[in-house]
């Protein structure tokens, strides 16, 4: 499975809109905020690409908040891959975020992330979730990759990355 297979096109947002001045990006109240901002941003781009009715929003919003809470999806490396599976889709979608100046997420390694991969799946289709988690994650261990990624500055850069990676990627 590649990213360019879920990933919409007409969803990424090369830099999201969220920011924190470093003095708070340790306090937990602000990391949770930003935590749901991000997600907010990234499952309205999606709705706003049509994949899903606007009364959909919240709960997918809250279904993704509801995961994190189980355990952050900030895997370090700059990486966060925050995902839920939700009865409003009916196949695999995502979207992929970048942040210029880096957001705290909780991250197993402390650090800020700078890329951002949001997985939503149907409830009944956990196989496609976990493969889709594992290009996602292959694809972010490769540093060439993601050093691509993160100098991306459209929508239209990042989606020709994705294309062009590698199977594998």
């Amino acid at each position: 499975m590649r990213l360019c297979n879920f990933i919409v096109r007409d969803a990424i947002i090369p830099s999201l809109s969220a920011t924190v001045p470093p003095s708070e990006a340790r306090d937990p109240a602000v990391v949770g905020r930003v935590k749901e901002a991000v997600v907010r941003e990234m499952v309205e781009s999606l709705h706003a690409a049509g994949h899903f009715r606007e009364p959909d929003v919240n709960g997918i919003v809250q279904a993704v908040m509801r995961r994190e809470q189980l355990g952050t999806t900030g895997i370090g490396r700059n990486i966060a891959i925050p995902h839920s599976r939700h009865p409003a889709v009916d196949r695999l979608i995502g979207t992929l975020a970048l942040s210029r100046e880096g957001l705290p997420f909780d991250s197993l390694d402390g650090e800020p992330v700078y890329v951002f991969v949001l997985l939503v799946s149907p409830q009944d289709r956990p196989g496609d979730h976990l493969r889709a988690l594992e290009a996602v994650v292959r694809a972010m261990r490769n540093d060439d990759f993601v050093r691509q990624l993160r100098a991306c500055q459209t929508q239209e850069e990042i989606w020709a990355l994705l294309e062009n990676a590698a199977p594998g990627w």
